[in-house]
């Protein structure tokens, strides 16, 4: 069974990761540091982030997030309370896990974290260039050499996941027993069905990222002119094309009669899920930090998590 699981000490008491991937983006340091602070306090222990993030925002070069990610770390001294993943191979570039690649990446992520090792190291996305034996030999290597304590797969096919696996086992290599698949209440296509059995049954501990839909099932939004200007506008139309409005809808409706927020009962529906260890989400505020940390807490009767599995 993958280290991370829901009972590790990292995670006890609160089954979340904090998603780093606003760090740098939609909020600045001191903005991240406060949101970090925050996480601390609640008694949150892990972090997800990646090397790209956030490369997508003009003038920023990726390593953002880590950089912010590190100086907190530092001049808090809480590294040894806290578990880091962190990525690389965003996209699926070419050649992106070749050894070469993975080893000189790896060494500049633990450069901007400030470390000398990360808690779990993820490939991003499938490089489908690289032989898979190449691939293996370069997580085991990081595993081996103490900078990378456990490896994960983000993104990867259901196939995929299985062969490189197999291919790890065979070799007697450490093998990637997290994955990281995009999965909550109005986006279930890629991770429900084959994927999640498989995970289950090899016992590879699963962090979903987007637990909350980019802010959809937060229940905020009323019609998509909400989000209009929104720096996710794309994410959030993608959730109302996979039948957001009906979800949300049954969502409101668990969440009135237990008197608690959407966004309590959205997590709190995926820590329910079978192989989930933890979501992820992702937080702006201090107060938003305070938000997840009770949803993290909330455990669903069996009969709201039939009425949430139906509303798909």
């Amino acid at each position: 069974m993958a280290d991370i699981s829901g009972d590790h000490p990292a995670l006890a008491g609160i089954p979340l990761v904090l998603g780093g991937n606003v760090f740098g983006w939609t909020i600045d340091r001191d903005g991240s540091f406060a949101v970090l602070d925050a996480f601390y306090e609640a008694g949150g222990r892990m972090i997800d982030t990646a090397e790209g993030y956030s490369n997508w925002v003009p003038g920023n070069k990726g390593g953002e997030s880590e950089a912010l990610i590190g100086e907190w770390l530092e001049s808090r001294g809480v590294r040894a309370d806290m578990r880091i993943g962190t990525k690389t191979g965003q996209g699926g570039p070419p050649g992106a896990l070749k050894p070469e690649a993975v080893a000189a990446a790896l060494e500049g992520s633990l450069e901007r974290l400030r470390t000398d090792y990360v808690d779990l190291y993820y490939a991003h996305r499938d490089d489908r260039t690289t032989p898979l034996e190449e691939v293996v030999s370069a997580y085991d290597e990081a595993f081996r050499s103490g900078k990378a304590r456990e490896l994960g797969a983000s993104n990867y096919t259901t196939e995929r996941l299985g062969e490189v696996t197999d291919l790890a086992a065979s070799m007697k290599a450490c093998g990637f027993t997290v994955m990281q698949p995009l999965y909550n209440l109005v986006d279930r296509q890629d991770y429900e069905g084959a994927l999640q059995e498989l995970c289950v049954q090899r016992e590879i501990a699963v962090l979903p990222y987007y637990g909350l839909a980019s802010g959809f099932l937060t229940g905020k939004y009323r019609k998509a002119e909400d989000w209009a200007d929104s720096s996710r506008a794309f994410s959030l139309d993608q959730a109302v094309a996979n039948g957001g409005w009906d979800v949300l809808k049954v969502l409101r409706e668990v969440s009135d009669e237990l008197g608690v927020a959407c966004t309590h009962v959205a997590l709190a529906w995926l820590n329910s899920q079978p192989g989930i260890a933890a979501p992820l989400a992702s937080a702006t505020t201090p107060a938003q930090v305070a938000d997840l940390a009770a949803a993290a807490c909330l455990e669903l009767a069996p009969e709201h998590v039939q009425r949430l599995n139906a509303a798909k």
